[in-house]
């Protein structure tokens, strides 16, 4: 038995595909690489000795995924082929439904033909909305994000529930992350944005390896404790971990039935001008910043209540913010260039 990772040449996908081998999963990845290399694939299977099925394709392609299913022995899904730009999807909002929503529809829809029923989905914490008081705990309501790449997050989640009451086969968990970062401890994974970075610590390494000039705050004026936004920021093997935790606990539950839905976060906020500091005693590296205006649909501060994941999962973010510096730059300087 197989697990199917849709997106698993990515920077979170890898890096679960990695903790997957680790705990002795056979895996097989289906990517379009349109955001990823398949060279992360090849590092993840020199780290741990052991090999990767990789399908090229398209999740919207009912074809091509059928034939993944039915040439592999697949038991359960876990889904992180998306696109994942707040600011891109106001620009191509038809494009991130079209992929983020369209694109699960398909998938689940090859899956319930093949019999398979598990599936794990990469949310995020944009699905509380900007109304939701943090911390953020499951038992809040699906909000209205701002961004259309948080509504497709918000309507596949709805899309699961719905599915769920139709169908008591399907078994369906939503992993909401928060701000997830750094890189493997080998430094040879790691997070390699196409074009200008939109996350804040893939922009401090391009500024400390000399890509790019200096670094934008964007606000110095939020009401948080420096005036800088806080975020709720978590290691990516952490995170990459916690969908192993989330298989595992499908796998003890096998009277489960329908979704349900885990935070996975630290349960603290840090601040921009906090992670400048923080790379910067880490590495010994200055990282020139410059005051931006807000952009807009920030919010000023959230973080998680990361408890169910805790008692449900035994999961819980394990590694430092000095980790998280340490293994973002030697990812950084290993890799200058990315793949």
């Amino acid at each position: 038995m197989a697990i199917l990772v849709t997106g698993g040449a990515g920077y979170i996908g890898s890096h679960t595909v990695l903790s997957l081998l680790e705990n002795d999963y056979e895996v097989v990845v289906f990517d379009n690489l349109s955001n990823a290399s398949e060279t992360s694939l090849k590092r993840v299977e020199q780290l741990t000795g052991k090999s990767v099925t990789f399908v090229q394709g398209d999740i919207r392609d009912k074809a091509a995924l059928s034939q993944v299913f039915e040439q592999h022995d697949i038991s359960a899904t876990i889904h992180f082929a998306a696109l994942k730009a707040v600011g891109e999807s106001a620009q191509i909002p038809l494009a991130y439904y079209d992929n983020n929503v369209y694109g699960t529809i398909t998938l689940l829809e090859v899956m319930q033909q093949h019999k398979v029923y598990d599936f794990i989905f990469s949310s995020s914490a944009t699905v509380y909305g900007e109304e939701a008081i943090p911390p953020y705990v499951e038992t809040m309501k699906l909000g209205t994000p701002s961004s259309p790449y948080g509504a497709s997050k918000v309507m596949v989640e709805r899309v699961m529930e719905d599915f769920g009451k139709s169908d008591a086969n399907f078994r369906g968990v939503s992993l909401r992350y928060f701000n997830p970062i750094g890189a493997h401890e080998s430094g040879q994974i790691g997070e390699d944005p196409k074009g200008l970075p939109n996350n804040l610590l893939p922009f401090v390494a391009q500024v400390a390896v000399g890509k790019r000039e200096k670094l934008s705050v964007f606000g110095d004026d939020y009401p948080t404790q420096d005036g800088s936004c806080e975020r709720d920021y978590l290691h990516v093997v952490d995170l990459a971990e916690g969908h192993v935790a989330a298989l595992k606990w499908l796998e003890n539950n096998s009277d489960f039935a329908g979704t349900d839905a885990f935070n996975l976060g630290t349960g603290s906020a840090i601040s921009v001008f906090a992670i400048i500091n923080a790379f910067e005693s880490a590495n010994d590296i200055q990282i020139p910043f410059e005051v931006a205006p807000r952009r807009a649909g920030d919010l000023p501060a959230f973080w998680a209540n990361a408890d169910k994941a805790a008692q449900a999962l035994n999961w819980q973010a394990k590694r430092s913010l000095e980790d998280m510096m340490k293994d973002t730059w030697r990812w950084q300087s290993n890799n200058p260039n990315g793949y």
